[in-house]
């Protein structure tokens, strides 16, 4: 780990994280959630926040793919995505929804203000994020695709905006 100047789990805790978290809307694979606390240790993401059906640590399959980010990455569960929207705009939140939508952005269009907070919204893997969701977002991201899917695995989805995300507001530290 020091030869890779990998942060401990406190120093982790610590660091000045991006200002930018994960909404996890009604996501039912846990093998995904913990995938979601790995890329967010990776970019530094200042907290998820579990929602509806989504799974929570402690579990196993978490576990598997987290490889111990739910000890670094901080985190809160609530039943209700929109409470946790509503809670996200007081606080001075930019709100985006990752979906395909007709009134949707593309990402490589999406032009980030450096230091602004924002919080991504990542939806269920077969009904993407619930229609409510979508509606109280203040914008609708879409990830360009080219082949006859047009369907990313929530965790690729996650790490290509994340690292979209970092890469154009140069929160490299």
């Amino acid at each position: 780990m020091d030869e890779l100047n990998r942060l401990s789990v406190e120093d982790f805790k610590e660091v000045e994280k991006n200002p930018i978290v994960l909404i996890l809307d009604n996501v039912r694979s846990l093998n995904n959630v913990g995938a979601a606390f790995r890329t967010s240790d990776a970019f530094l993401v200042k907290k998820i926040f579990l929602c509806g059906i989504t799974g929570k640590p402690p579990h196993r399959e978490i576990q598997k793919t987290a490889l111990g980010a739910t000890e670094s990455v901080e985190w809160e569960h609530h039943e209700s995505t929109l409470e946790v929207i509503k809670r996200l705009k007081k606080e001075g939140y930019e709100i985006c929804a990752l979906e395909q939508a007709s009134h949707s952005t593309p990402l490589n269009k999406f032009a980030p203000k450096s230091g602004k907070p924002y919080a991504f919204i990542f939806g269920n893997e077969v009904f993407g994020v619930e229609e409510d969701v979508v509606l109280a977002a203040d914008q609708v991201l879409e990830i360009p695709q080219f082949g006859t899917k047009h369907s990313l695995n929530i965790s690729v989805s996650i790490g290509i905006t994340l690292w979209d995300m970092v890469s154009k507001t140069k929160a490299f530290k």
